[in-house]
Formats: C-alpha cells, sequence, structure tokens
C-alpha cells in the first residue's frame, strides 16, 4: 500500500475512533487487535488494513491495537519524540506511538468504561504466544469482586488464530482449508511464471508446528497446477529440508513469499536479503531462480476476510454484540 492510501486508512480509523464516545451506556464493547507487530513501516500496511476492514465492518464499536513484543513497542514509542521520523512517514497513525501490550490496552478500555471485549489475534498458530495471549485473558475474565458490579470485564472472547485452533467449537482443518482457498492469487502468479510457490513460515521451537505439512498438502491438492512447499525459520520443516525437498523435486524455479502476516524483519532480512544465509541467495546458490514477494498475508483481502470471521465466532459465542 502506497504512503497516501496509508494516511487515507490511517485518517478513516482516526474519525471512526474519535466519534465513538467512550459511554458505558451507549458503547459497553471494544475489539483488539491483538499483533506481533512490526518495526518495518514498510510493512505497516498489513495490519493497518486488517484493523481498517474490522472498523467498516463494526463503525460504532473502537479497535484498538496491541503488540505483543517488548522490543517492538519500545521502538515505536521512541519514535514518539523522533521530529524527523514522524515528518518522513504521515502515514503512521498517532495511537501507534504509543501502542501496548494487551494488558495495558485492555486496562485503558477497562477505564473508559469498556466491560465486553473480543480479542483477535493476528498470529497464524495456536503456539507459544496465543497460549500465553489466553493466559493473560483468561487471568482478567476470571477476576471476581464481592459486589458483581464492581467486576472489571463482563466477557472477553479471544478470536482463533488464522491456521485455527484445537479443541471442538471449530474444526481446525477446515480453517486451514479456508486460508488455501484465500491464497489462490499467489499460486496464479506462480502458474504464470511457471514456478514453483515456496512460503516461510515462522515456526517455533517449543510446540508442533505441524499445520504447515497439512496446509502444504492442502494447497498442493487444490492447486495441482503448481507445486507448494513450505518451509520454517524455527522448527519444522526447517530450510534444509525444504531446499532438499526442491532438489529432489528438480525444481529450478520458485516464487518465494512469506507465510507471516506482515513481510518485516524475517521476510526482508532471512527470506529476501543478499546476506549469504538468506533463503534466496542460498537458493539461488542451489541453481534455483527466485523470484521474492514482500507482501505479508495482511496484503490479500481474502485472507483479511478469515480474521473478520473468526471475530465474528468469537463476539457470537460469547454473546458479545457488535456493532
Amino acid at each position: 500500500m502506497k504512503p497516501l492510501k496509508i494516511a487515507a486508512a490511517a485518517a478513516l480509523l482516526s474519525a471512526n475512533l474519535s466519534a465513538a464516545p467512550l459511554n458505558e451506556s451507549d458503547h459497553s464493547s471494544a475489539i483488539v487487535l491483538a499483533a506481533f507487530g512490526t518495526t518495518y513501516d514498510s510493512a505497516l500496511s498489513s495490519l493497518l488494513q486488517i484493523q481498517q476492514d474490522v472498523q467498516a465492518a463494526y463503525p460504532d464499536t473502537p479497535v484498538h491495537f496491541a503488540f505483543t513484543s517488548n522490543i517492538i513497542r519500545k521502538r515505536w514509542q521512541a519514535r514518539r519524540d523522533d521530529a524527523e521520523y514522524r515528518a518522513a512517514h504521515p502515514e503512521v497513525p498517532e495511537s501507534l506511538y504509543s501502542v501496548k501490550n494487551v494488558l495495558g490496552t485492555l486496562a485503558d478500555l477497562q477505564d473508559q468504561g469498556y466491560r465486553d471485549i473480543v480479542v483477535q489475534t493476528t498470529l497464524l498458530t495456536h503456539g507459544e504466544e496465543f497460549t500465553d495471549l489466553l493466559a493473560y485473558t483468561d487471568a482478567l475474565a476470571g477476576i471476581d469482586t464481592v459486589k458483581a458490579r464492581w467486576k472489571p470485564f463482563n466477557r472477553i472472547a479471544v478470536g482463533r488464530p488464522l491456521m485455527g485452533s484445537w479443541g471442538p467449537a471449530f474444526e481446525y482443518r477446515e480453517d486451514l482449508a479456508k486460508l488455501a482457498e484465500s491464497l489462490s492469487a499467489d499460486v496464479a502468479m506462480a502458474k504464470e511464471q511457471g514456478a514453483a510457490l515456496v512460503y516461510m513460515g515462522h515456526g517455533n521451537d517449543h510446540l508442533s508446528t505441524g499445520l504447515y505439512y497439512e496446509l502444504e498438502e492442502l494447497m498442493n491438492q487444490q492447486y495441482p497446477q503448481v507445486s507448494t512447499y513450505v518451509g520454517l525459520v524455527e522448527g519444522h520443516p526447517d530450510f534444509d529440508r525444504l531446499k532438499s525437498r526442491l532438489s529432489e523435486d528438480g525444481v529450478t524455479k520458485v516464487v518465494l513469499k512469506p507465510m507471516m502476516v506482515v513481510a518485516g524483519d524475517h521476510a526482508t532480512n532471512d527470506m529476501a536479503g543478499d546476506e549469504e544465509d538468506s533463503w534466496k541467495v542460498q537458493l539461488q546458490g542451489a541453481g534455483i531462480e527466485v523470484t521474492p514477494v514482500l507482501k505479508g498475508l495482511g496484503e490479500t483481502p481474502q485472507v483479511r476476510q478469515r480474521y473478520l470471521t473468526h471475530l465474528a465466532d468469537a463476539a457470537d459465542a460469547a454473546g458479545i454484540a457488535l456493532n
């Protein structure tokens, strides 16, 4: 998204938020978008477009971001007093310079009179960060008081990650299939170039990353015309296994994209950088022609719709009205 478009989106969001009075009798519900965050202003469009879509769907409900990364929040807060940076980046919303974590954002909303909160994560999987998010929200939702009217929150609902969650409420395999459907434009781009489609996901070293294997399987079932591969920065399938599979399959040309909501540090450096350890350079060294595409998943309207669906599901299940 170009700076002018981002600025327009930010202005629209600012107008919507300022128009929503902080009055419990009028508006008791709010939405928090819980993202890891990014320090790359060039990657902000993915997050801003998600916020814009959510705000457009619920124009009378305030929508706030919370960044879970301590480092990223501190970087944005440091930029608050950097007049040169702010002048060079008018597209950045004012609220980002004081972005808080989930606890701080929920505390602010509670202080303003909001008692029903839907927290929608922009994470991909039910991994370490989402587990921690549930711990925070479950603890706050569980606070009880002697007199019911002093209970800080009525209800806090949490929308499941993009690739689904564990449990009987929603079939995670259906979420994976819907995500695969939303990636049809990537397949079309790779097909046009006569290339395989390779995604870099983040993953983790602590919990199973088997969802990525399943997503790859679904992609190849739905789009047999293009071979799709998924590798991870952390966990499995790792890059070495990915490179071996490409070699075994005789792949000589790939479109390389991040399987991440934003094209931030990992996408810019680890995936598409010019250092010898980047995926692009290593694949080129293996004789593979590489076309990196620095666009996060949040740039894709169909992916953003998946987040909206998960948010609506969480609100409905908790009986929270969003307007």
